[in-house]
């Protein structure tokens, strides 16, 4: 089959229709530009150029076939600037998994970011609970992910992009909904509804040390993945929450936030995780508008 060289020369030739001239264009001497299109018109089996002594022109064949070539020419030189492109990490993709709650926090500021710093680079979104995050990362089935904590495994690299405080929150009516600020302790014996320990075990462990270590014992009613299925229960009056701060965005009706006050502090944290051995060009750009954010 013919060559992209071949094709050039045959371009060139009958876009100057003068050996001489394209030759010069081409930065060869004119015997081996003759031998290109001899062995183009052989591969093909037509007659792509007349030629005198005087002139040179295109067949029927020929003028068809220059339109077929120009394109080949095109797409082999915008795959190539493709192909650079994304080895530089201007263009491709990156699979990116993330829990709900970022999707309300900072997934859009950082998505809206991407677009006007990497706008050659699509971005594939997956909402995943952490665990599943982390499994995906491990087998290479997205390349970063906005999760809770811990992140324990020794080939992943992490930076933090959000911390906030926990909220208080209660169906609208109740007697604790009209306190300035609510105590830990105001969760004794109170019906209450709180995140999984299998699906959102960051969330549990963190409420749970800070009921154990203020010696609070509530009345669990129901245990959820999400803050949304757990404000849903809390407007209809099954009970009280702790949620984080971010879950206010959710604007639910029928549901009062107050500060909660603990013993020491506790604040829950949002991670961005990637492999440090991913080689996805465009991952560094992305992590360098995501830490950008982060410092802000």
């Amino acid at each position: 089959m013919f060559e992209l060289s071949h094709l050039r020369g045959f371009v060139t030739v009958a876009e100057e229709l003068n050996f001489g001239r394209a030759a010069v264009r081409l930065n060869m001497t004119q015997p081996p530009l003759s031998r290109q299109i001899q062995i183009l018109e052989h591969l093909l089996g037509v007659r792509l150029l007349e030629r005198t002594s005087r002139s040179v022109s295109l067949t029927p064949a020929g003028r068809v076939f220059l339109i077929e070539a120009r394109r080949i020419l095109g797409l082999a030189e915008s795959a190539a600037r493709t192909a650079q492109r994304v080895a530089r990490g201007e263009a491709g993709s990156l699979t990116i998994g993330f829990t709900a709650a970022t999707s309300y926090t900072v997934l859009p500021r950082i998505v809206a970011l991407c677009r006007d710093r990497l706008p050659g680079v699509d971005l594939v979104l997956k909402e995943m609970v952490t665990t599943d995050q982390l499994r995906s990362l491990a087998s290479n089935q997205i390349d970063l992910g906005f999760l809770r904590p811990p992140v324990d495994h020794h080939d992943f690299g992490t930076v933090r992009i959000m911390h906030e405080p926990l909220l208080a929150a209660f169906p609208a009516g109740h007697p604790k909904a009209d306190l300035p600020v609510v105590a830990v302790e105001d969760f004794h014996d109170e019906p209450m509804l709180t995140f999984s320990p299998y699906e959102a075990r960051y969330f549990y462990d963190l409420i749970t040390s800070i009921l154990i270590r203020a010696e609070v014992t509530p009345r669990y009613v129901q245990y959820l993945s999400q803050s949304h299925a757990i404000l849903a229960m809390v407007r209809d009056g099954l009970g009280a929450a702790i949620v984080p701060t971010s879950a206010r965005t959710l604007g639910f009706e029928g549901v009062v936030f107050r500060p909660l006050k603990m013993r020491i502090e506790v604040m829950a944290e949002m991670l961005l995780s990637w492999r440090r051995s991913g080689n996805n060009p465009a991952l560094p750009g992305f992590l360098e508008v995501v830490r950008e954010l982060a410092e802000a």
